[in-house]
């Protein structure tokens, strides 16, 4: 089977960089999204998040013809299904939005089509997707009815690239390709090698879903240790950051930089789908979660305790978004600390974030401004994401009139 034509649903973060390097390769790409002004955008050639390079990318796509946006989906060889899976009260997993991209592109399926889905997900989820796929049509096989034979198939194969470097790692890392068959498996790999120089690794569904829960939550036992370190440290009057750099001394020991907390759509929920489907074992996992849910709120206290000694200060937080150098402001422990810092009602609010024009909506009372202005009339600087603008300007905000917070390690 070839693939002329690829739909890619959910043109976010993961999906249009992803829809962009299928077009790339001269494929034909239609890129599905409910957001009118994300479709608008990419049709004009134009990118409406942040990552490098790639409005070069989808600029040359669009104006080549090999990419374009639509609010309903089309028919397609292969359908790609890249929509966000966060959690729901309680850390439970949602899957709304992938039982509506399934409604969505339910109508235009036909035999022989491959369904793949990106999206981060519980395990099992890939299975129910199938049986959402096959109530909605009974006139087509699918594999969990017929097996190889099956008129569709299925596989999951979960993105692993980081923020920032997504172009490079879409094409360099190894992905795990889980098919529901063998030949769903195989169907798949053929699709990702259309561009991909690392290898498909082939497994079943379920342990491709678990393979991307682990890496994550991998990374977030091994953050909360160094968080956890930081609360010691701070209890016991040590330098947390010369701690670690003694302890990595040791040829087997790499403990990682503590921070303001942990964000992103991953590290921050992926854990929770393991914990939600086995909450009696994961107990390691559930208790590094806990230690980082907590670190933004130990950060709102430090500067709450500092506020205290001054009269109606004027307070600027360096960073919102969750990681540094990107406009992603998903489960971002530093709009969660100054979302709870304007709660406070304690001296005037102002964010530096240089990867955003406009504030989120849930940030009523703070002024968005740029990092000259803050230094000159902050009383305090709280630095939480290390931007490589607040890097750059290091002697300058070390030296500023305000007196500084640092969370991250800026000041090392």
């Amino acid at each position: 089977m070839s693939f002329d034509t690829i739909s890619v649903v959910g043109l976010g973060y993961i999906g249009l960089p992803t829809a962009a390097v299928f077009a790339s390769r001269k494929i034909n790409v239609i890129g599905v999204d409910i957001s009118e002004h994300a479709v608008e955008t990419i049709n004009k050639g134009e990118i409406h998040i942040v990552e490098p390079d790639l409005d070069m990318v989808v600029h040359a796509a669009v104006k080549e013809g090999y990419l374009r946006a639509v609010m309903k989906p089309e028919s397609a060889d292969a359908f790609l299904i890249a929509v966000p899976t966060p959690f729901t009260e309680g850390n439970k997993p949602d899957l709304s939005f992938i039982r509506s991209a399934c409604d969505a592109i339910a109508p235009v399926l036909s035999k022989g089509n491959l369904i793949v889905l990106e999206s981060t997900s519980p395990v099992g989820a890939t299975e129910k997707m199938a049986d959402w796929l096959a109530e909605a049509r009974p006139d087509l096989s699918f594999p969990q009815q017929s097996g190889e034979d099956s008129d569709v198939r299925i596989a999951h194969c979960p993105e692993r690239v980081l923020p920032g470097n997504v172009l490079y790692e879409l094409v360099h890392n190894d992905r795990v390709i889980g098919g529901m068959t063998q030949k769903c498996s195989e169907l798949a790999a053929k699709l990702y090698n259309v561009f991909l120089d690392g290898e498909c690794v082939i497994t079943n569904s379920r342990t491709a879903e678990l393979a991307k829960l682990t890496e994550n939550s991998f990374r977030d036992v091994n953050i909360a240790f160094a968080n956890e370190l930081s609360l010691i440290c701070d209890e016991q009057g040590v330098n947390v950051r010369e701690l670690i750099s003694l302890a990595n001394r040791h040829p087997r020991v790499n403990i990682l930089s503590p921070g303001a907390g942990v964000g992103g759509h991953c590290i921050a929920v992926d854990p929770w789908f393991i914990v939600d489907s086995s909450p009696d074992t994961a107990k390691l996992i559930r208790t590094a979660r806990n230690v980082n849910d907590y670190k933004p709120m130990w950060v709102v206290s430090k500067i709450k305790d500092l506020i205290k000694t001054m009269e109606n200060p004027v307070v600027a937080y360096l960073g919102l978004s969750f990681k540094a150098n990107i406009d992603d402001l998903r489960e971002s422990p530093s709009l969660q600390i100054v979302e709870e810092m304007e709660k406070e009602q304690c001296g005037k609010i102002l964010v530096v974030e240089p990867n955003i024009s406009v504030l989120p909506p849930v940030l009523k009372q703070s002024a968005l401004t740029d990092l000259e202005t803050a230094m000159k009339k902050s009383d305090i600087l709280v630095v939480l994401v290390k931007h490589k603008e607040f890097v750059s300007n290091r002697e300058k905000i070390i030296s500023a009139k305000g007196k500084l917070l640092d969370f991250i390690g800026l000041v090392e």
